[in-house]
């Protein structure tokens, strides 16, 4: 899920639901903003950091501050806007986008945040394996296994495998033993990152071994894009695919940052 579908599904408090198709052509029917700042540093004020431009705060579409609590976070954000040409392309700038969701939305809808975040360990793309070929069965197991094993350990509970695409239910326990993990991420900020990892992924799975330091940012898209990566040195990657991944990949690694620093 990019950070703009992010903010269609957990808005602001009281905004309607845009359509993300609808809302995505009137994005590009629309002139960009001209860079109106020559500056964008960060500014530490009561507990928090902020994005400044030329000394003023900046804010978000709803009229919050853009601060965090991180300084790495706050130096990333106020990179995004420092590297704006003569024009604001809110495109390139996934980190604000996704804070700016998280600010102005999540602070409000952190329940539903989480149970979703937990919905999605019930069908955990990691514990859905290639009945064939042997090769990736067996990438698939030594990669995978190793992950799992650590998360269960760290919550208390164990994970069901299936081949195919078979639905297997989870434990009652252990979406409970999720359930409890994803209550002690803060929110909104890491909230809204922990979300943003796991829809990139497909896995709470690999989010919870992100969080818990098991893996590093680059494992975990390593581990998510196993099968990608399997078909890829099959078959070749097409031009706009990898293009798409790039873009992913920015959306991931803001989130990351966002989890782990938020």
């Amino acid at each position: 899920m990019s950070t703009d579908a992010f903010l269609a599904r957990f808005g602001a408090p009281g905004a309607s639901q845009p359509d993300p198709v609808a809302a995505a052509q009137s994005a590009m029917r629309n002139a960009l903003p001209r860079r109106f700042y020559e500056e964008a540093a960060v500014l530490e004020r009561d507990g928090l950091f902020h994005v400044a431009l030329d000394g003023k705060t900046a804010r978000t579409p709803a009229r919050n501050p853009l601060a965090v609590t991180s300084r790495p976070a706050a130096e990333a954000l106020a990179a995004e806007w420092q590297a704006q040409l003569e024009t604001i392309d809110p495109a390139r700038m996934p980190l604000t986008r996704l804070v700016n969701s998280a600010l102005d939305g999540v602070v409000d809808q952190q329940e539903a945040v989480r149970a979703e975040i937990v919905r999605y360990a019930g069908s955990d793309a990691l514990c859905y394996r290639a009945a064939e070929p042997d090769t990736l069965v067996e990438r698939q197991g030594a990669i995978w296994n190793p992950i799992i094993a650590g998360v269960e350990t760290a919550i208390g509970g164990r994970f069901v495998l299936a081949e195919g695409v078979m639905f297997a239910a989870q434990p009652a326990g252990t979406l409970e033993a999720v359930a409890a993990r994803v209550a002690a991420i803060a929110a909104p900020l890491a909230l809204a990152g922990a979300h943003n990892v796991m829809t990139l992924t497909g896995s709470t799975i690999l989010m919870l071994a992100l969080a818990d330091g098991q893996l590093d940012p680059d494992a975990v898209w390593n581990a998510a894009h196993l099968d990608e990566d399997y078909q890829i040195a099959i078959w070749g990657q097409d031009e706009d695919a990898a293009e798409r991944r790039v873009i992913r990949r920015q959306e991931f690694d803001a989130a990351a940052l966002l989890l782990l620093q938020g």
